[in-house]
């Protein structure tokens, strides 16, 4: 059972980050890898306590207008309208918590013609200053016209 999860899941990341070579002279290998990080940061901002609609309005801004969120554990297949409600039910709820010492980091990337896939990871930096990554994450973004325009969670 194992090995098939693998094997598809090894499967998947290779359709994906292979899918469309549409937009990939929009943004290069540093683009798409800037653009990654900096979704990061901003979705850190949305997790902190005290973060606001703002916050999530900011986030989506620098993703294309056709963006998709998807994420297969937790049966999310989300336009941009349908992500950002789930962002603010969340924040209603009072689910964003963490601190300013929490970030996410990209570990590795592999590159595509118009995706990228990553493997990242949240983590904390202690008091000594030592960022301490928790369990690695899978994650393949697309590009459309030089934006994100996928998100696909693969954990």
């Amino acid at each position: 059972m194992a090995v098939i999860c693998k094997t598809r899941l090894s499967l998947m990341v290779l359709l994906s980050a292979f899918w469309s070579s549409a937009g990939a002279a929009d943004c290069s290998k540093e683009c798409k890898l800037n653009q990654v990080e900096a979704y990061f940061t901003a979705l850190a901002k949305v997790s902190r306590q005290g973060s606001s609609i703002e916050d999530i309005d900011s986030l989506l801004e620098a993703m294309h207008e056709d963006v998709k969120y998807i994420h297969f554990e937790y049966g999310a297949d989300f336009d941009k309208d349908k992500w950002r409600k789930a962002f603010i039910r969340n924040l209603n709820r009072n689910f964003y918590n963490k601190t300013n010492a929490h970030h996410a980091r990209v570990l590795r990337a592999i590159y595509g013609k118009s995706h990228i896939a990553v493997e990242y990871s949240h983590g904390v930096v202690k008091e000594d200053g030592v960022w301490h990554p928790e369990e690695p994450r899978l994650a393949v973004f697309g590009f459309s016209d030089g934006k994100i325009s996928l998100v696909e969670e693969l954990w």
